[in-house]
C-alpha cells in the first residue's frame, strides 16, 4: 500500500482544515526524520500524509521576555540561536548535520527514546507548548504533554504549533553521553536548570532523556538540592534519587543496569559542574 494523497498546506488554518476533514488517519509530519524511515521500511503505511513545511510555523522570536519557537523550526536554526545556550547545545548534539537540517523542534517532542535531546532541554527550561485545533488554541506545560511511551495528550484534531521558553535568571548545563562523541544515540541525557539566591538553590529542574519512556523530570533529585548550597551531600542525595527513580530500559545502545548507573554518574557530573565557581566552568 502506498501514499494516496500528500497535502502541503500553506497556512495553519489550511492545515487544521485538512486534519479535520481527513481525521486521525492523516499522518502529520514536518521534517520527516522520524516518519520517513518507518514508511520506507514498511512499518508505517499511511494513505494520507500532510507536511507542515509551508504552514508558516518555523519562526523563532522573542516576545514579552519569552522565546517562542515555531514547531517546524529546524534543529539547525536552533543551533544558530545564542540566547538560550542549553537549547543551542542540545540541538548541536542532536544527530548529524543532515538530520538537523531537516528535523524540527516540534518533531523532537515525538522522538522515541533514546532520542529527544532538545525535548529534554526544553523540559528542564519549563517550556510550554501551544496546541491548535478547529476548536481554538490551548497552552500546556511540556511536563504534562507526554503520557507514556509514544503517547501524548495531543487530541486527534490538534497540532503542536509552537514551544514557549520562559526567560529569566538561572544557570544551566547539558550533558549527553553516548558511545561516540558526535552523531550518536544517547545512553543518557541530563539537562539541569538552577536558580540560586544568596548562595542557596531556590529552584531546580533536572530533566533526563533516554532514561524512561519519554523525557522526564527527576522530581526527588530536584527536591534534594532545593534550599542547599549544592554541597557534596546534597549532590549525593540527588544522584541517588535520580538513579533510583528513572525508568531505565534496555536496548541496542545500553543495558538497563548500565543506563541506570550512567544516570547517577551524569546527574552527579552535571550538578558538580554547576557547584564549581563560574571561572571553573569556563563561563
Amino acid at each position: 500500500m502506498t501514499v494516496a494523497n500528500y497535502f502541503l498546506p500553506g497556512s495553519l488554518p489550511e492545515a487544521l482544515g485538512l486534519l479535520e476533514s481527513n481525521g486521525p488517519e492523516l499522518l502529520v509530519m514536518a521534517g520527516g526524520t522520524i516518519a520517513m524511515p518507518l514508511i520506507n521500511d514498511g512499518i508505517s503505511l499511511p494513505r494520507q500524509v500532510m507536511g507542515l513545511r509551508r504552514a508558516d510555523l518555523d519562526r523563532i522570536e522573542w516576545a514579552d521576555g519569552e522565546l517562542r519557537i515555531g514547531a517546524t523550526a529546524t534543529l539547525t536554526s536552533l543551533v544558530a540561536q545564542d540566547s538560550v545556550p542549553m537549547l543551542r547545545e542540545a540541538a548541536r548534539r542532536s544527530a548529524s548535520w543532515s538530520i538537523r537540517n531537516m528535523g524540527t523542534v516540534g518533531g523532537n517532542l515525538f522522538a522515541p527514546p533514546p532520542g529527544g535531546d532538545v525535548a529534554t532541554a526544553l523540559l528542564a527550561l519549563d517550556a510550554r507548548i501551544t496546541l491548535a485545533s478547529p476548536r481554538g488554541t490551548r497552552e500546556l506545560p511540556l511536563s504534562e504533554f507526554w503520557t507514556g511511551f509514544m503517547t501524548t495528550s495531543l487530541a486527534a484534531d490538534e497540532l503542536v504549533t509552537s514551544i514557549v521558553v520562559p526567560g529569566g535568571p538561572g544557570e544551566t548545563t547539558f550533558i549527553k553521553f553516548g558511545r561516540k562523541n558526535a552523531n550518536t544515540p544517547a545512553i543518557v541525557t541530563v539537562a539541569v536548570h538552577l536558580v540560586r539566591h544568596a548562595g542557596h538553590v531556590a529552584r531546580a529542574r533536572i530533566a533526563l532523556g533516554a532514561a524512561g519512556p519519554h523525557p522526564m523530570r527527576a522530581a526527588r533529585a530536584e527536591a534534594a538540592i532545593v534550599g542547599t548550597e549544592l554541597d557534596e551531600a546534597a549532590i549525593a542525595g540527588a544522584t541517588e534519587a535520580a538513579a533510583t527513580d528513572c525508568e531505565s530500559f534496555e536496548d541496542a545502545v545500553a543495558s538497563e543496569w548500565y543506563r541506570r548507573r550512567m544516570v547517577g554518574l551524569f546527574v552527579k557530573r552535571a550538578l558538580s559542574d554547576l557547584a564549581r565557581p563560574a571561572t571553573g566552568r569556563g563561563e
